[in-house]
């Protein structure tokens, strides 16, 4: 299992509670992409599902940049 460090994150520019926010909206779609999924496995089993964590599968698309995100000024 990969490990997460601070270095990682501080190379994209984020601190740990902002990665922990940005990846669990990744999560999120990622989870709802294989709802969709699951729904279509009903009616074609030959649909592929990610076996993978949802988690570990977007804290790992973050380290590698395949996560587009924005700072809000809002505070």
């Amino acid at each position: 299992m990969h490990r997460l460090s601070i270095e990682e994150l501080t190379k994209l520019g984020l601190n740990r509670y902002e990665a922990v926010i940005v990846a669990s909206q990744h999560a999120r779609s990622l989870n709802n992409k294989r709802l969709r999924s699951l729904e279509k496995m009903e009616e074609n089993p030959l649909v592929e599902i990610e076996a993978r964590k949802i988690t570990m599968v977007a804290l790992k698309d973050l380290l590698e940049g395949k996560v587009k995100f924005t700072r809000s000024n809002s505070m």
